[in-house]
């Protein structure tokens, strides 16, 4: 089953795990994502907000028939440039 919020969190995590939480203090992805939000990019925590809302949007039972609108026109773009 795809979701439509599928490519928000990719890139959130590829976001997560390219940041200096993860690469320089060497936390767990997971760790940087609850305890240390503030200390990630602008552009990590847009993308979690973006993937937050989506989610949410996905059990709103007036979106159900209207379609998720956050995350269906979300394209991600892997950092080599392919997409995914």
């Amino acid at each position: 089953m795809s979701s439509s919020c599928q490519n928000l969190l990719a890139a959130l995590k590829d976001c997560i795990l390219r940041s200096d939480c993860v690469v320089k203090d060497g936390r767990l992805p997971s760790d940087c994502l609850k305890n240390h939000t503030n200390e990630l990019p602008e552009e990590c925590q847009s993308l979690r907000k973006a993937a937050f809302e989506c989610k949410r949007g996905m059990l709103d039972m007036r979106k159900r028939f209207r379609g998720n609108t956050v995350g269906t026109n979300y394209e991600y773009k892997a950092v080599d440039g392919s997409k995914s």
